[in-house]
């Protein structure tokens, strides 16, 4: 799983530039069409100043959005990395080689280390809800602009009918006064043209802040995937690991204790074999003794020798 989301953040960040560019081109063949509604005939600049401001807010918020999914992108490249060199070897001394000391999975590697040389109890939870904490202020930024956008369009909206309501106050006042219709005419026009910049900066910018949040939770998990599969079976040293290395003991006992047993029913075997051979081996020297003591008598019958001690 870790292996799968190593490009999640360089896919969102080049998802980003590929509809920012469609963004910027559909602006450029529409120049007329915005330069009509936003930029020609402002009696006054409220539209100006409160689509500027919009605009300003989603630009700094999309910055956030780019930076924070740039850095993600180089903790999952030093989580795939640390993984890799952490599977090859977890003793080396090349462990972190070329991995930044302030990542997030170097920090979480030295915590849990420190903490297993002290042995001290090493608390998973606490250790992620930390890190998850920490992360949330990362975002809040992005998160906050996010929630503003469409409350400046409603803001736009709201001030620009106030501009309409002082011209249509001005024109009821004097029936010939054509500014104040024009003022009415303006008033409108902005409360739509705000309203409008809000909604669509909210879709384009809303898209991204919740794949950044996606982001980030592709990551923290990834930490707290090798946090779980890695690090706490080499470094626990509480009370549940003790249990799961005794377990394993005792597995490994019982297969030892069975190997064992296999063992000593070969040797048993063997030895059965070895007695029959030792029998039938004193069978054969007991039958060579008397064919012996058989070619004694018939040298002594042939040579007429007296009968003598063997």
């Amino acid at each position: 799983m870790i292996e799968t989301r190593r490009n999640f953040s360089r896919r969102m960040l080049l998802r980003l530039v590929v509809l920012g560019v469609l963004v910027i081109g559909i602006l450029v063949a529409k120049y007329d069409y915005i330069n009509d509604l936003y930029l020609s005939n402002q009696l006054t600049p409220v539209g100006l100043i409160i689509n500027g401001g919009i605009m300003v807010a989603f630009l700094l918020g999309l910055i956030k959005v780019i930076s924070s999914l740039v850095f993600y992108m180089q903790e999952e490249t030093a989580l795939s990395r640390f993984v890799r060199q952490f599977r090859d070897d977890p003793e080396s001394d090349k462990l972190l080689k070329g991995i930044n000391p302030k990542s997030i999975v170097v920090r979480r590697y030295n915590t849990i280390r420190a903490l297993s040389e002290r042995h001290v109890r090493i608390n998973h939870s606490a250790l992620a809800a930390t890190l998850q904490a920490d992360e949330s202020t990362r975002t809040s930024f992005a998160r906050y602009i996010g929630n503003i956008l469409i409350l400046t369009g409603v803001f736009g909206t709201i001030v620009s009918l106030s501009v309409a309501l002082i011209g249509a106050s001005n024109l009821l006042e004097s029936a010939t006064d054509t500014g104040s219709m024009g003022l009415v005419i303006h008033g409108m026009s902005t409360a739509l043209s705000t309203t409008i910049t809000a909604i669509l900066c909210y879709l384009f910018y809303g898209y991204f802040n919740l794949k950044l949040g996606d982001a980030q939770t592709h990551l923290l998990s990834g930490i707290e995937e090798v946090t779980s599969v890695y690090l706490l079976p080499k470094y626990a040293t509480d009370s549940e690991s003790m249990l799961q290395e005794v377990a394993g003991l005792i597995g490994g006992l019982r297969k030892a204790t069975a190997a064992m047993q296999s063992t000593q029913s070969e040797y048993t075997k063997a030895g059965h074999k070895l007695t029959r051979l030792v029998d039938e081996l004193g069978e054969q020297m007991g039958g060579t003794s008397e064919s012996i003591d058989s070619i004694k008598q018939l040298l002594r019958d042939g040579f007429r020798l007296p009968a003598g001690n063997d």
